[in-house]
């Protein structure tokens, strides 16, 4: 019997700072079993499928969901859409991905504060 572990992300919410850089504060929940397999971190990506920031997670985490936020993403001026999607070290990147309007204060899984 093969176990299934679920990767999922609850939510995104993302704040743009003075200096138009971009805070992620995200959501994540993985079945983590150990070092040999947790979630490890998210990422940040333009529609195009640019990579515009990301968060790496050195450890597993037992109490989930867990939240971790990470600051000074650059999300260019031009680019109103972003994607946020959630990894493991053992199966990549997976569950489904937040599209995160920076231009709508509040989404299905989603908040922006600017």
């Amino acid at each position: 019997m093969r176990l299934l572990l679920i990767l999922s992300m609850f939510a995104s919410s993302a704040s743009q700072k003075p200096d138009n850089s971009w805070c992620f504060d995200t959501t994540v929940q993985h079945h983590d079993q150990g070092f040999d397999h947790y979630a490890d971190g998210w990422e940040v990506l333009d529609l195009d499928g640019n990579q515009l920031g990301a968060l790496i997670l050195g450890h597993p985490h037992f109490k989930q969901p867990f939240t971790r936020g990470q600051c000074n993403i650059k999300v260019p001026s031009d680019i109103s859409k972003v994607v946020v999607r959630a990894k493991c070290n053992k199966h990549g990147f997976g569950g489904k991905p937040i599209v995160v309007d920076l231009n709508i204060s509040k989404g299905a899984d989603y908040s922006v504060s600017r």
